[in-house]
């Protein structure tokens, strides 16, 4: 079983509980009515839960209602106002100079697609250190981009020594190194600090998956050296899935320039394109997200309003809080959680020098039906908590 670490005061369980039963009774109540698909439906009304799973958390109520906004047209003045603020917040989020910080429309997938399909050309090698699902999913994506995938593998539960993966590199001479920062699916962080330098040693670039870790762990990026992360809002930053925040340095924009391109109707007269292969997505073409986060707006898409909102508001309420003060919450979060599985005599997954501080794994007991659990918990109490994948589902 797996646990988001959240810390959620005793009232607030109840009073979901209490809300849980209504809506229960409500719906009980609603089907003896007769078939939905016959009649005109009710209005949307979900049941409350307390997402204490490694997947979605519960949104902070603040961002909610920054999401119910007014809409604002595209290029209206006060809404490019809104670009240009969540640019300058997700720079501080980041710890980053870089100039560009923005956001891609779509899931936290989203933002890791835009990073490698604009990095990758058909041949390009990659290399992706693999300690869980996910390093599993960058050499899926990577493959679709054509790339020469190669892949180094530690066991489940475990993390790499940076030198393990400086050997690598010495071995494959990758072009770009690809690595999650915190794997959900293992509940294990993988240490970066000096990896950066590694890669600009032997001129690779490297990108991060920080979908579950930005907001609850530092990720410095210009400290680390990392030339390229992306994000979610729906893990540590309080906020819905549905957009991906996103950072890169002058080292991506130079690799990202010699294949950029404009599409037909709205080239700028005189546009000459690079000379290398074109982006192999127009949607999550890093170049032209550049346009149209750029002064110049060169128009891309109609940018997903509400989720800038929300992302505006996620990031305002973590620089709010302090940096130092949200990733220290976290981490008292995850020792009063441990301490408390232990002091049940439950056996935590993995090693737990390594441990995200926002996910914590629970070993189930011999004997324990972890799906029966999970459904008592969601049923009964209205609690989400979640299982693993592959060779760990069903056992933590």
């Amino acid at each position: 079983m797996v646990f988001d670490d959240h810390c959620y005061l005793l009232g607030h369980i109840l009073s979901i509980r209490e809300s849980f039963c209504h809506k229960m009774f409500t719906m009980r109540k609603q089907k003896k009515r007769g078939n939905i698909l016959t009649e005109i439906m009710d209005e949307l009304n979900p049941a409350p839960r307390l997402l204490m799973g490694p997947g979605p958390v519960n949104a902070d109520p603040r961002v909610l209602r920054a999401m119910s906004m007014p809409l604002l047209g595209q290029f209206d003045a006060e809404f490019t106002g809104y670009m240009n603020d969540v640019m300058a917040l997700l720079r501080r989020l980041f710890q980053t100079q870089n100039e560009w910080a923005l956001l891609v429309n779509g899931t936290a997938r989203a933002g890791i697609e835009a990073a490698l399909v604009s990095l990758l050309e058909p041949g390009d090698r990659v290399l992706v250190p693999i300690f869980g699902r996910f390093g599993h999913l960058l050499c899926e994506i990577a493959r679709r981009c054509g790339a020469d995938v190669q892949s180094i593998e530690t066991e489940w539960g475990t993390v790499f020594d940076p030198q393990q993966i400086e050997t690598a590199i010495q071995q494959h001479r990758p072009s770009v190194v690809a690595v999650v920062h915190g794997d959900t699916s293992t509940t294990m962080a993988q240490p970066l600090d000096g990896l950066g330098a590694i890669c600009r040693h032997y001129d690779a670039l490297l990108y991060v998956d920080a979908t579950a870790t930005l907001g609850g762990m530092t990720v410095p990026v210009d400290a680390w050296q990392l030339d390229i992360v992306s994000a979610g809002l729906q893990k540590c930053l309080s906020g819905p899935s549905g957009s991906a925040p996103i950072t890169f340095n002058d080292r991506v924009v130079k690799a990202i320039e010699r294949r950029r391109h404009i599409e037909q109707g709205i080239k700028p007269e005189g546009f000459v394109p690079a000379a290398g292969l074109p982006i192999q997505s127009n949607y999550f073409d890093l170049a032209m997200l550049m346009d149209y986060w750029s002064p110049q707006r060169l128009n891309h898409h109609t940018e997903a309003s509400s989720m800038l909102y929300a992302a505006r508001e996620c990031a305002r309420l973590v620089l709010r809080e302090g940096l130092d003060a949200c990733f220290e919450r976290h981490a008292l979060a995850s020792r009063a959680m441990t301490t408390g599985l232990q002091a049940m005599g439950l056996e935590l997954f993995g090693d737990q020098r390594h441990k995200m501080a926002n996910v914590t794994g629970v070993v189930v007991p011999p004997g324990v039906q972890g799906d029966a659990i999970r459904h008592s918990l969601l049923e009964d109490f209205g609690i989400e908590i979640g299982t693993s994948f592959g060779p760990l589902h069903g056992r933590i």
